[in-house]
């Protein structure tokens, strides 16, 4: 078996609670059911074992169509850990250097402010830039290429100067994207597909779909937040959106081939070749707290709100944990739309959660299926 295979085994195999997983599952099964969330894939892996993909409800909110093997979820920022992988490629191959300033690669980036704006700032959160641009509607409402994203980011004030803070930004990774375009002159979306998807058979894996119909007729529809329902033109569901390929939240791909991913990482970047994808050095760097690497970050930020290369750590005090019942060093992400992946490297534990309900204001149901899928991992 490859390293990166995932051998289906019963729940006592994969180190589950059988009674307490049992538990996981109809719980999943009601939430869908109930309409709480439309649809949901879930995969748990244990030690390169797993009781394979999971699915519940259907691939439109009211429809027939069961969610199976084959449906596609928009991720979201489930997107930022993998493009964050591409960056650690290059950076393997001496194509770049995580202290190099922005500017090196795009010019546009080289005024006072942002100047000593590195890759790195971008990696972990602490480049200053905001999350969204204050015209990004107007931009998706104009069905903007990604190139007026990153002029637009060019202009935009920084929120502070690189280095001193932590705060979230999407068009962090905007920019990760372009640089990955500079660098290997290939397209991030050619990247990802050529250097992380196919080695990793992650087959159902898309940065910015095809324009093929059959496709797109794969995709799980998303329960919209009212801010998106009347924009036909370029809410998440639109083909504008699930085409553009935001380097921020634009991926597509399924619970078995994020499982894929996440196998790489806790196998120490390998993909069943013999050489890993990529190296435990860069591994250990990426899922390590990097805001320690800044000594102008406040303590307590860097305490309870720890980042890594794209990689979030477990904000235990933070109504988007990944769970109440896992250790603050572990690492995941959370996407806009409805879906969770987190690994815990010591026990080599890996969970992918993909729902179609947007996140809001209130703790997520797939907080509370995260919560139980910790408790019923047997202690290894």
């Amino acid at each position: 078996m490859s390293e990166i295979e995932l051998q289906q085994g019963t729940p006592a195999q994969v180190g589950l609670c059988e009674s307490r997983w049992n538990r996981v599952l109809a719980y999943a099964a009601e939430l869908c059911h109930s309409q709480q969330i439309p649809a949901i894939s879930l995969q748990v892996q244990h030690r390169g074992w797993t009781t394979g993909p999971h699915h519940f409800g259907t691939r439109n909110p009211g429809s027939q169509t069961p969610i199976d093997d084959d449906t596609l979820f928009l991720v979201a920022s489930l997107t930022k850990p993998i493009v964050a992988a591409a960056i650690l490629l290059l950076t393997e191959r001496g194509e770049l250097g995580l202290n190099q300033p922005v500017h090196e690669f795009l010019p546009e980036f080289r005024d006072a402010a942002k100047r000593s704006m590195t890759i790195k700032h971008l990696l972990t959160h602490t480049s200053g830039l905001p999350d969204m641009l204050p015209d990004n509607e107007q931009l998706r409402k104009a069905s903007a290429p990604l190139s007026q994203f990153v002029e637009k980011t060019s202009q935009v004030e920084l929120n502070f100067p690189p280095g001193r803070k932590a705060q979230y930004q999407s068009m962090g990774y905007l920019l990760l994207g372009a640089i990955i375009e500079v660098v290997s002159g290939k397209s991030c979306q050619e990247f990802l597909q050529e250097e992380l998807f196919t080695p990793l058979k992650m087959l159902d894996s898309w940065l910015g779909l095809p324009a093929d119909p059959t496709i797109h007729q794969r995709v799980a529809v998303l329960s919209l937040p009212e801010t998106m329902q009347s924009a036909t033109n370029w809410n998440w569901n639109s083909h504008y959106w699930r085409e553009l390929g935001a380097p921020w939240g634009g991926i597509f791909s399924t619970a078995s081939d994020l499982s894929r991913f996440l196998r790489m990482m806790l196998q120490g970047g390998a993909t069943g070749k013999g050489l890993g994808l990529l190296s435990q050095a860069t591994l250990r760097d990426a899922v390590g707290n990097r805001l320690d690497d800044y000594p102008s970050i406040p303590d307590a930020e860097r305490r309870t709100r720890g980042w890594g290369l794209g990689w979030r750590w477990n904000w235990k005090d933070h109504r988007f944990c990944f769970s109440d019942f896992l250790p603050a060093d572990t690492v995941g992400h959370w996407g806009a739309t409805g879906t969770l992946f987190w690994m815990d490297r010591s026990r080599e534990i890996g969970v992918v959660l993909l729902g179609t309900l947007p996140l809001n204001d209130r703790i997520s149901p797939l907080t509370k299926l995260s919560n139980m899928i910790a408790a019923a991992l047997m202690k290894s």
